[in-house]
């Protein structure tokens, strides 16, 4: 009797173990189904981005880009960003081993979230008919009243401003081979209105006009930089600044056919620091005042820079018939090498056939030229300051310029009512330099900012 119960416990036992099993199988193999059908959705769109945070990606291949070089992209580029427009810290990829060409664009705020950055590890080419440009545009790519916009990545922005240069009969082999290019010419990339803007390790080339332009922006960073276009590619400054304040351009190499940075009217508060510049016009403060404008620029640094076979070194450039002030200006540390002119202040300045002469003036104060060294061709200090408002407050020290060529007759410093201080000894002598105060009495030209 107690077998046969015994033998009866242990099948009940040996059932419900093998169901239990069964039933523990099932629910595993369940849970390894579901397990495997998540990890079949699909790849999740976000990355490592601005600092504090993942960032939503919005690939432009994903937008039906073509990075065949020859499929016009403009739709593809904006559908993009209408989508990261949306997102805060969001990303625009331009994928790099592809090129996209891209018309005339505006990547427009003011109703995009912050921190939007664009990583361009590709090729973006401009069109080079006159089909997509109309009568003419003042800029290419464009982005406008942005907060907190960043431009990085390794890739290029090529304008192929040749064809803008040259203003000749395009080639069969282009787009638009039986027409000419308008007589306006695009900036290559411009921000307009934004503020937090960063653009740091692209590289811009042959741009038709100016390369990159900041107006009316502040806290603006850029950094590692490459600017490259021919030294006779006309007015194609390299980075260009007006209305814009809380600027720093730093380790950037300029090779272009204008002023590698352009400073005008509206700026102050700008350091620039390790910029190389060659070919070019140097870097320059204007020019200020033309067509009888007002123009107020404060707080200038350029130093810690090569200047290597330009026109000038630094500059500052005013017209006749201006007003306004520049003032508190720092160029220190600046090595020049086969340069024209590597000190020039200039208030005559006339890039046309002829200027009337007239008594107004931007006026000039506390500019100060320090440690400025190397190799000249024309004239080492070149200082022309306005008959009606003399420059004042002018320092130079430290300055250390050779001829190129030893032996040749070079032409000695120049200045022309321009007071100021020598608190070095210098080379060549600079005895042009007057000291004390201008007798001439300024009037209200010299426009308090």
């Amino acid at each position: 009797m107690r077998k046969e119960l015994s033998l009866r416990s242990f099948s009940s036992f040996f059932l419900i173990s093998v169901f239990l099993c069964f039933s523990s199988f099932d629910s595993c193999n369940a849970r390894k189904s579901k397990h495997l059908k998540e990890n079949r959705s699909p790849p999740s769109y976000t990355t490592e981005g601005h600092v504090g945070g993942s960032s939503t990606i919005f690939n432009v291949l994903d937008f039906n880009a073509k990075g065949d070089g020859t499929t016009d992209n403009t739709k593809a580029f904006l559908d993009a960003w209408t989508n990261a427009c949306k997102v805060a810290g969001s990303t625009v990829l331009v994928p790099s081993g592809s090129t996209f060409l891209v018309g005339p664009i505006s990547f427009s705020g003011p109703n995009c979230q912050p921190n939007i950055i664009f990583q361009l590890d590709g090729t973006i080419i401009a069109p080079t008919g006159a089909g997509q440009w109309g009568s003419g545009l003042l800029q290419w790519l464009e982005f406008t009243k942005l907060k907190g916009i960043t431009i990085r990545g390794g890739g290029v922005i090529d304008g192929r401003g040749n064809v803008w240069w040259a203003r000749s009969e395009l080639d069969d082999s282009q787009i638009y081979a039986d027409s000419k290019m308008p007589s306006t010419k695009p900036t290559a990339l411009r921000f307009y209105g934004s503020s937090d803007v960063t653009v740091t390790g692209i590289t811009i080339r042959n741009s038709p006009q100016c390369h990159l332009k900041f107006d009316s922006c502040t806290g603006v960073q850029v950094s590692g930089v490459t600017v490259s276009s021919p030294g006779d590619s006309p007015h194609t400054d390299g980075i260009h600044l007006q209305n814009s304040q809380d600027v720093s351009i730093l380790g950037s190499n300029i090779a272009c056919g204008d002023d590698c940075v352009s400073i005008q009217t509206g700026c102050s508060n700008v350091n620039i620091r390790n910029v190389h510049c060659g070919p070019g016009h140097g870097i320059s403060i204007g020019g200020l005042g033309k067509d009888d404008t007002k123009a107020c620029v404060s707080g200038i640094t350029v130093r810690d820079s090569v200047m290597h076979n330009t026109l000038n070194g630094v500059r500052i450039k005013t017209w006749q018939g201006g007003s306004g002030l520049v003032q508190d200006v720092l160029f220190s540390n600046i090595q020049v090498s086969e340069v024209e002119s590597p000190i020039v202040i200039d208030q005559f300045y006339c890039d046309q056939g002829k200027c009337n002469n007239q008594s107004a003036a931007v006026a000039l104060s506390n500019i100060h030229f320090e440690k400025i060294t190397g190799t000249y061709t024309v004239n080492p200090v070149h200082l022309a300051c306005s008959d009606a408002l003399p420059c004042t407050g002018i320092t130079l020290s430290a300055i250390q310029l050779q001829p190129l060529q030893e032996g040749r007759t070079m032409s000695s410093p120049y200045c022309w009512q321009t007071y100021g201080e020598l608190l070095s000894p210098n080379s060549p002598p600079i005895n042009c330099l007057r000291t004390g105060k201008p007798s001439i009495s300024q009037g209200p030209s010299d426009g308090s900012c």
